[in-house]
């Protein structure tokens, strides 16, 4: 069984993509940004935007039946690799318990020049 869900932007039928795909007890989560539509959530802050992509990350993992318990990797990619501990101490108020594996590399640009962060997750229901 194949279930998807999407955020909404017209980004994902022109590229072809979901936010999340489940296959079974397996979940994949595309990368996440701190855009709100048009709006860019955490302008200059890296924390702020971690902050809210996980938001969108959790609620994606909840459209398809898990939560962020449910997490076994993270991803992350930061434009500029001196902020990762901001970075890092988002994901930590976030994973502090459940400490998934986790990757953070820096990459020299994201789709928007103001975007700082960007998240992808995989995550498997053990209860299935």
């Amino acid at each position: 069984m194949r279930q998807k869900t999407g955020s909404g932007t017209s980004w994902e039928k022109t590229v072809g993509y979901s936010r999340a795909v489940r296959v079974g007890n397996v979940i994949e989560v595309a990368g996440t940004t701190a855009m709100d539509g048009d709006q860019l959530i955490g302008q200059d802050d890296a924390y702020a935007q971690t902050k809210f992509i996980f938001e969108k990350i959790e609620q994606a993992l909840k459209d398809l039946g898990a939560s962020l318990e449910d997490v076994v990797r993270t991803r992350m990619y930061v434009t500029n690799i001196e902020e990762w501990e901001e970075v890092g101490r988002a994901h930590g108020a976030v994973f502090k318990n459940i400490q998934p594996a986790a990757t953070m590399v820096e990459v020299s640009r994201l789709i928007n020049p103001n975007l700082k962060v960007e998240i992808e997750v995989s995550a498997i229901l053990v209860s299935e």
